[in-house]
């Protein structure tokens, strides 16, 4: 008896994985650092990938408008996120992993995205599932990713990894020109400064984890509870940014509650309490950041392991280490 298998029978007989991808992305930029990880697994013929698009009922503009800017904040502080337009999901779908990207609004996951996981699908849907994250973000994205893990905990779902990609600039030059970015539509908006926004180097070598996730989904690694994307970079948490994180989300919340009180989003009402709140967030931003800053360098040899303990807590589960990099091509 010819004991050799046929290509096509071994391939029959292969299980197909299916992988959900959700995509919401006002500027764009999520979307290709999604796409550049979904491209090996669309290349896969063991692998089928759906893609469900977020869609508010009131579209967030890009640009957005300067007082759109500002109206999301009280929102976005309070996760109360709007309605979405229907999905085609219905929730008895069965994925085998599903990779979740998210925009930092506000240190809190973007509203669509927050109003899908508050959606009734997303807890049928989610439950038990493996979820890889994906943030694209300015540098501040502990708090927010915090905020994640307990909407996932009411779905059930189980984060197995969690990508960061962030933008390279300095801290002060990125409370600038990223603002600028989303009011005018233009990342080099101000000569002589580096474009807003995670780089091109890192949106192509975002490849990597596409790659590694493919990898996994043949080997069934899914669905262990160990991460997926270790080795690669995946996370590399800055908790010196903590503090002014938590400052910056106190205040956002107090703010959020009075605006909220106000009005509703979009009401005109709101506008000279948000005209109040900017001069109060420039303010801090010219004060409590840079004093923060000052502060926790002065005292970085005090907090060495504090702020190595919380550098582990956010560079969880996928972490920083880089040693299956030279896998990957990198």
């Amino acid at each position: 008896m010819n004991t050799i298998e046929s290509s096509s029978e071994s391939s029959a007989r292969t299980p197909v994985k299916r992988v959900l991808l959700l995509a919401y992305s006002q500027s764009g930029q999520l979307d290709r650092i999604a796409e550049r990880i979904a491209e090996p697994l669309r290349q896969d013929d063991r692998i089928v990938v759906r893609v469900e698009s977020l869609r508010p009922v009131r579209p967030y503009p890009f640009p957005w408008t300067f007082f759109g800017f500002l109206d999301a904040f009280p929102e976005c502080a309070h996760m109360a996120p709007p309605p979405l337009q229907p999905l085609s999901l219905t929730g008895d779908e069965d994925f085998d992993l599903v990779i979740l990207p998210y925009q930092v609004w506000f240190l809190a996951p973007s509203l669509p995205v927050t109003a899908f996981l508050r959606h009734p699908v997303a807890g049928k849907l989610l439950k038990g599932k493996p979820v890889v994250t994906l943030i694209a973000c300015r540098n501040m994205w502990m708090l927010a990713r915090d905020k994640m893990q307990l909407l996932l905990d009411a779905c059930g779902a189980r984060l197995l990894d969690n990508v960061v990609l962030v933008d390279p600039s300095p801290t002060m030059v990125s409370l600038f020109t990223t603002p600028l970015w989303l009011l005018s539509g233009k990342r080099d908006f101000l000569p002589g400064l580096p474009p807003a926004g995670v780089d091109e180097p890192s949106i192509d070598a975002a490849r990597r984890f596409g790659l590694a996730l493919r990898d996994a989904l043949h080997e069934s690694r899914e669905c262990g509870a160990a991460p997926l994307l270790t080795g690669l970079k995946a996370a590399d948490a800055d908790p010196h940014l903590l503090f002014s994180e938590k400052v910056a989300t106190r205040s956002f919340f107090v703010w959020g509650k009075l605006l909220r009180a106000v009005g509703e989003p979009g009401q005109a009402r709101r506008r000279p309490f948000l005209i109040l709140y900017l001069i109060f967030l420039i303010a801090m931003i010219l004060t409590v950041v840079p004093v923060s800053l000052l502060i926790q360098a002065v005292l970085r040899p005090l907090m060495k392991k504090r702020f190595a303990r919380l550098k582990q807590k956010y560079d969880a589960p996928s972490g920083c280490g880089d040693e299956r990099m030279c896998l990957y091509g990198q």
